[in-house]
């Protein structure tokens, strides 16, 4: 497996933990190391890995139906991103996920989505895989 599915693979769990309402899985994709972000929509920055599962705890409580659309990595090295949108009930995010290559696999650093103009389901680039 490439670097880049690895990544792209990665970031299926954390949308598949997202979509579960799975606490353990989604504490289990994120990075135990130094410099854990976060930024949801409408939330301050959260700075350090207590801070960030203590909102996806709170978040994963009542779980919207999410969905990851057009994911596109990028990899540079030990860290990679990922661009793509999160379609949550009928409206449309946009996202970067930023993982790093640690022991055991790539593991979420930063998580962060917006808005988007988009008002209907993304449609990706021809070359982005869909998930």
């Amino acid at each position: 497996m490439t670097d880049n599915e690895a990544v792209l693979e990665a970031n299926l769990a954390f949308y598949a933990a997202f979509a579960a309402g799975d606490v353990t899985a989604m504490e289990a994709v994120w990075s135990q190391g130094e410099g854990v972000t976060c930024i949801h929509p409408g939330w301050q920055a959260l700075v350090d890995r207590e801070a960030v599962m203590e909102s996806w705890r709170a978040i994963l409580a009542g779980p919207p139906a999410v969905r990851c659309v057009g994911a596109r990595a990028f990899v540079n090295g030990e860290t990679a991103h990922v661009i793509c949108y999160e379609g949550v009930g009928d409206g449309m995010l946009v996202a970067t996920n930023i993982f790093r290559k640690e022991e055991g696999g790539w593991r979420v650093i930063h998580h962060q989505a917006g808005p988007t103009r988009m008002v209907q389901e993304a449609t990706p680039p021809r070359h982005a895989p869909v998930h």
